[in-house]
């Protein structure tokens, strides 16, 4: 690919696109994507020639230890790198959510008299990308919203790692994504000609109304002796094919990674053509804020990802004493949070009404109407997290997305990207647990809590009422390198006591301590299981505490002395989730948790089957206590003591 694609990149980056190798982070530049992230040796080269901070030594590191040149683009690694892609399919449903930030971004604060954003999207991909499900969604919603702005390279040579792609794609991609109602344009030889090349891309540029697909035919391997194989898709060519390949070219067979002089002398004149480009805008920046202060001020936060000085001020509080299901509460937040932070946009996976993410100031972002922040992403929840990670990306606004959390398993590929990226998104999961009820185990999650957890940056909340729900929001809105999934309950539940939104950024606290001395037993719960656990605190016939924890790797990143004081060494604890109990090793010596898939039946009988009940959870926990003291007095540290 970074043979056969090579005159499509120089094309782009030499004539066609928009941007800053001086400052790669310029609002207004064209964005790249190269979703078939196997071939970023050819993405790292253009880089290097258009002035970026990549060097020779850097493109010689390639795929070495620490280096700028991984073996897939990495964004938080390599400057001009918008997005890490390498999953197939992954970058072309950022690409779109790039898009709808593009868009939103033109409603929010263009003018008929201040063009401030005017760039386009452009991604390459190959056969790899387009067999992938995530791309059947996000180009069926891309084609659905219109987005003009999405330019789509694919890299058509007929060839997969397996041999030539009819062993096992035949379809007419031309005709599919007409069928999506894109623009599309076919290159024939996209090896030699670079005049066609550059007219698709400047027709794709004037369609403004549909996003569009070049399908460009090209040869993989192109001029090597096993040019057209699938031998030359992931191992290196041979010293004598390379000199041939030279040889061919009119390069000198004994130079390697060199630049001649007068190509290095062309790429110079672009770095200067395209820093002038950032300097024209800037200047026009400058104007715009002058004849409108107060769209300036709000864009020159957003470029900083700054918040409001008072903005948590204005979040619920609920009172205690009554009760709603934190799905609920979560609905109330997000619209409080809304009318404060005009930056969140997002939506549901067509579950507006059980996820209760509907914006009410807001109308729906569509092909007709821009300025509307909330976005129907369908029954797609993969491309979803995906285009959630894109909107993140395209640097101003604040994505959030919604569905089942059984679902977030569907997309998880995407969550997993985000949080290797580093891009923030809110995740609304609700109907977080058996307590679903009667939709029985196919949406009832027993795993997805335990996965979540073990995803670096990824903060997973579940709170217990809505004050947690609260403070849940507030540190997903401050934890800016990676996903929050926020695990809400379908059932109500009971506001409780000594709950604040403040003492959700502990991750674990103590919401109820024993009414004298040292406690004899801690429950540690977390959402829906938090009322049980002070259920059965107060019928266990010993001094109990109760340990609220929304969020277990927030508590882990807390000063050892408060862990050991929230979970004093010696004192045994007993874990309540209504989930699969994987990872309670580290905080608990017991686990009340699933042992299995859920069932069909109302919440309140499941969780009677399955022994979360007040009565159930006190009498597994004294008989653990009784069992352990059978063989030892003492109850160990836990590993979060020690890590």
């Amino acid at each position: 690919m970074p043979m056969g694609m090579a005159p499509t990149a120089h094309v782009l980056w030499s004539r066609c696109m928009s941007y800053s190798p001086t400052n790669p982070d310029w609002i207004n530049r064209d964005r790249f994507v190269l979703s078939n992230g196997h071939g970023c040796a050819l993405q790292y080269i253009m880089l290097h020639l258009s002035g970026y901070d990549l060097t020779l030594e850097d493109l010689k590191q390639f795929r070495q230890l620490h280096s700028k040149t991984p073996g897939h683009p990495e964004n938080h690694v390599t400057k001009g790198i918008e997005v890490t892609t390498g999953p197939l399919g992954q970058g072309l449903a950022n690409a779109v959510g790039m898009s709808i930030a593009y868009e939103h971004a033109r409603a929010m604060f263009n003018k008929d008299d201040y063009q401030l954003f005017d760039s386009y999207t452009f991604v390459m991909c190959g056969d790899g990308c387009l067999m992938e499900g995530i791309t059947s969604e996000a180009c069926s919603l891309a084609g659905h919203l219109g987005l003009g702005n999405l330019i789509l390279m694919y890299d058509d040579n007929k060839v997969t790692i397996d041999g030539e792609t009819e062993l096992s794609f035949s379809e007419d991609v031309r005709l599919r994504f007409e069928s999506y109602h894109w623009h599309t344009q076919v290159v024939d030889d996209g090896d030699h000609d670079t005049k066609s090349i550059e007219d698709a891309i400047n027709t794709a540029k004037s369609v403004k109304d549909k996003p569009s697909i070049i399908i460009v035919k090209t040869t993989i391997g192109f001029l090597s002796k096993n040019q057209g194989l699938e031998k030359v898709h992931g191992s290196p060519l041979g010293a004598d094919d390379i000199a041939a390949i030279k040889q061919k070219l009119g390069f000198k067979t004994d130079e390697f990674f060199h630049v001649p002089h007068d190509v290095h002398q062309f790429w110079q004149s672009q770095v200067a053509t395209r820093s002038e480009a950032e300097q024209k805008w800037n200047g026009l920046y400058d104007r715009y804020k002058r004849d409108y202060p107060a769209e300036g001020a709000l864009l020159d936060r957003l470029l900083v990802h700054g918040l409001p000085e008072d903005w948590k001020n204005h979040l619920p509080v609920f009172p205690f004493g009554k009760a709603d299901a934190t799905r609920n509460t979560s609905g109330k937040v997000l619209n409080a949070l809304h009318a404060i932070l005009p930056e969140l946009i997002g939506g549901s996976a067509d579950l507006t009404p059980s996820n209760k993410t509907k914006l009410e100031k807001s109308g729906d972002f569509s092909k007709h109407s821009r300025i509307g922040a909330y976005l129907r992403f369908g029954v797609r929840e993969h491309a979803m997290f995906a285009i959630c990670t894109g909107i993140r990306a395209y640097g101003l606004f604040l994505p959030f997305s919604a569905t089942f959390l059984n679902f977030v398993s569907y997309g998880f590929g995407a969550v997993r990207l985000a949080a290797l990226s580093e891009y923030q998104q809110i995740c609304v999961a609700t109907h977080d647990s058996i307590g679903l009820g009667e939709d029985g185990p196919t949406h009832q999650p027993v795993e997805v809590l335990s996965m979540l957890r073990a995803t670096p940056n990824v903060l997973l909340f579940r709170p217990a009422d809505g004050n947690e729900t609260t403070g849940s929001y507030i540190c997903a809105v401050e934890h800016r390198y990676g996903p929050s999934v926020l695990c809400l309950s379908r059932q109500n539940l009971p506001f409780l006591a000594n709950s604040t939104p403040a003492k959700v950024q502990r991750g674990a606290y103590v919401l109820e301590d024993a009414k004298e001395g040292t406690p004899e037993i801690i429950f540690i719960a977390t959402g829906s299981e938090v009322s049980i656990a002070l259920d059965a605190a107060s019928l266990i016939p010993l001094k109990a505490r109760v340990v609220s924890a929304p969020c277990l790797e927030l508590f882990k990143s807390q000063p050892l002395e408060y862990r050991r004081e929230t979970l004093p060494i010696g004192i045994p604890v007993v874990s309540i989730e209504a989930s699969g109990g994987l990872g309670w090793e580290k905080y608990s010596h017991h686990s009340v948790a699933m042992p299995a898939f859920g069932l069909s039946a109302p919440y309140e009988k499941l969780y009677e089957e399955f022994g979360f009940t007040g009565p159930k959870v006190a009498e597994a926990a004294t008989a653990f206590i009784a069992k352990a003291r059978l063989i030892s007095n003492s109850f160990g540290p836990l590993r979060i003591h020690y890590e």
